[in-house]
């Protein structure tokens, strides 16, 4: 017995090399081959494909573990794929790591000073002429609808709002941090968990709020979104954290409430309802 347990150890010394780089190898070849299963199944992987290549070089077998469970949801008869109350509740809190922002200034975009002295109403006109030519996007809401917006943002932080493209839906998550909203794609996110890159963020500055009116301005990736899709998201946003529609507050209540219970189909319908009016 001695005798073989040397032999074991002498091989496992001379060979663990080998060993390790043939293992490396295979988790390699299968994350090329689920990064091909996942550019069949997901109409949308060439958005992100730069990003997702460099998870796959860092780490194969992270990154196939993640894709796996992308492209294949179902395995051995049970769920593989993260459920919606994960996205509220991933492993490093994404508002954990966002609260810590600060709030955005409205400084760093225009001198105050200019105006101390204009009522809401032109500010509001002048927010909307200066970002005309910018490549942005930029509204102005009442103090009301701001309060209401952070109301229902503190009971709803995180949520999926679908963005209508040629090829169907894409699901966007969305949550809220500080006077800050971050959008992240849902294929980003379940590749890259909270260190999916954003999309659009909009930022709403009050620092006129006592004059009754909060200017918001949004940012966004080019690569990934259109401008009119940018567009697209923030109306939905409004649609469902501003509005009071029994239906649109449904769903926000189950996805936080009963994630196990959400149904995205009732999401798209809901969407699907909103461009037929």
């Amino acid at each position: 017995m001695a005798c073989a347990r040397k032999l074991l150890q002498s091989f496992v010394m001379h060979n663990s090399p080998a060993v390790t780089r043939c293992i490396a190898m295979s988790a390699t070849r299968r994350a090329e081959e689920a990064v091909e299963k996942l550019k069949e199944s997901n109409p949308y992987y060439s958005k992100y494909a730069d990003k997702i290549s460099k998870l796959q070089q860092t780490s194969a077998e992270e990154f196939l573990d993640r894709v796996e469970r992308v492209v294949n949801p179902i395995k051995d008869g049970k769920s593989q794929a993260r459920t919606y109350s994960e996205l509220l509740n991933p492993k490093t809190k994404l508002d954990e790591q966002k609260a810590e922002l600060p709030h955005k200034k409205l400084t760093d975009i225009m001198k105050l000073e200019l105006i101390a002295d204009k009522s809401a109403e032109e500010i509001s006109q002048i927010w909307l002429e200066y970002h005309k030519t910018k490549e942005v996007l930029a509204a102005t809401l009442s103090t009301s609808q701001y309060e209401t917006l952070m109301a229902r943002a503190k009971e709803y932080p995180v949520f999926l709002l679908p963005l209508p493209r040629s090829e169907g839906f894409e699901f966007i998550m969305l949550q809220f941090a500080a006077n800050t909203v971050h959008f992240t794609p849902l294929l980003a996110y379940q590749v890259h968990h909270e260190n999916a890159p954003e999309c659009l963020t909009l930022v709403h500055y009050t620092e006129e709020q006592e004059k009754g009116v909060v200017l918001m301005r949004g940012e966004y990736d080019n690569k990934v979104l259109t401008a009119q899709e940018a567009q697209c998201l923030a109306n939905e946003l409004q649609m469902f954290y501003l509005k009071a529609d029994e239906s649109k507050l449904r769903l926000l209540e189950t996805f936080t409430r009963k994630p196990d219970e959400f149904k995205h189909m009732d999401l798209i319908k809901e969407v699907e309802n909103i461009q037929l009016g």
